[in-house]
């Protein structure tokens, strides 16, 4: 297996520049615009770089990584980077060496140091890295869940009913005639000094081409799809960008408070999973 590039540094596609608070918000949704009556978190939600602007994944990790300082000194609010990829794999800590790509198709293969297995990025893929500090008081999990919920939520604003797979974090379509059970958006996280890294990506109209080159998040008995496979017309990161952001805004407003509930255990082999919706109380 070719070795991860952790250590090379590629040419950016974009280099870009830490974005000034209170910068340019995404999509035309008001902050307080809510769909279940939680408060708005206080997010700066910044476009990165989409399309030709796509950003390189070390200069993006770079940019993670400056406004986490920020976040973590008391000098920036809560901010969320949205971006597109080149195309890029990343492996992440518990990523096993038969899962990298034999051959990544000119992609680079990274190694980072969020939680989880081996993913793909790249163009029609909206990419979101949340950096928030969690309050004492809130559970990581609980933090992995709502971005979770937020996307299940904008999946249903688009038509396509998805949730949960106990045991597997991400976001899930049932097993149908369309296919197996099928990951349509993945979450991969790390929290330092009480401030989140790292994120999700929600397919929206990528070349699923790249997944046929590897194990995706280590799973081998389940599928990869795209909210424009799933419903048989483009879908652009620019149709689900303010959908995500509203959403997140609900999610991560952190009051009022109640812990996810806790979720069974992964299925035995040979007997289907269980998929299933839980909203935090505060959706309710």
């Amino acid at each position: 297996m070719p070795p991860a590039c952790a250590g090379r540094r590629p040419t950016a596609s974009r280099s870009p520049q830490a974005p000034p608070t209170g910068g340019r918000r995404v999509g035309s949704v008001d902050a307080t615009q809510q769909t279940s009556g939680t408060p708005a978190a206080p997010l700066d939600v910044q476009v990165a770089g989409l399309g030709a602007d796509a950003v390189d994944y070390l200069a993006a990790w770079d940019l993670q990584r400056e406004v986490h300082a920020g976040v973590v000194a008391g000098e920036r609010p809560g901010t969320v980077l949205v971006l597109e990829h080149p195309p890029v794999y990343t492996a992440g800590k518990r990523t096993d060496d038969h899962e990298r790509p034999a051959d990544p198709g000119g992609a680079q293969v990274i190694d980072v140091d969020r939680g989880g297995k081996i993913t793909f990025h790249g163009p029609g893929q909206l990419v979101g890295y949340p950096i928030v500090r969690l309050p004492d008081h809130v559970k990581v999990v609980d933090y992995v869940r709502r971005v979770e919920e937020a996307l299940i939520h904008t999946c249903t604003d688009l038509g396509v009913t998805t949730a949960r797979v106990p045991g597997r974090s991400g976001v899930w379509l049932q097993a149908d005639d369309r296919g197996p059970e099928r990951k349509i958006a993945a979450i991969g996280i790390r929290v330092s000094r009480g401030v989140t890294m790292h994120g999700f990506a929600i397919n929206c109209d990528v070349d699923m081409s790249w997944y046929d080159r590897f194990v995706p998040c280590g799973i081998a008995d389940a599928g990869v799809t795209s909210l424009s496979r799933e419903l048989d017309r483009d879908v652009t990161v620019h149709d689900v960008l303010p959908l995500v952001e509203r959403h997140l805004r609900t999610y991560l407003a952190w009051t009022p408070y109640d812990a996810t509930p806790d979720y069974e255990p992964r299925p035995e082999p040979g007997r289907a999973p269980r998929i299933e919706i839980l909203t935090p109380a505060s959706s309710a």
